[in-house]
């Protein structure tokens, strides 16, 4: 894999450091509190940054079971994430969802 492809260092905050999943009763406390219930820091990252023109599947496929898609979206367009899946979409469908916007 290149330079260009590689999964980013801070992809997701350790759940570990947020505390126990579910366990915040405020979510503006922590914005990014949601992560702890993500089912993709479960898996491995490779699936949610593939290579161009390598398949989105397996990560669109562990995406529609997690229970904060929404919020991982509303993360990845507020934060202009332009690499890899989040939220359940592909860079490009992102692109197109904030063109519409």
């Amino acid at each position: 894999m290149d330079s260009r492809n590689r999964v980013p260092e801070n992809w997701f905050v350790d759940p570990l450091r947020l505390g126990v999943a579910g366990a915040y009763s405020n979510g503006d406390s922590d914005p990014l509190a949601w992560q702890a219930d993500a089912l993709c820091a479960q898996t491995d990252p490779e699936a949610f940054f593939p290579e161009k023109g390598g398949s989105t599947r397996d990560a669109k496929r562990i995406c529609s079971g997690c229970d904060v898609k929404a919020q991982c979206l509303d993360y990845a367009l507020a934060n202009d994430e332009r690499f890899g899946i989040w939220g359940g979409l592909s860079e490009r469908e992102r692109r197109k969802l904030k063109k519409r916007a």
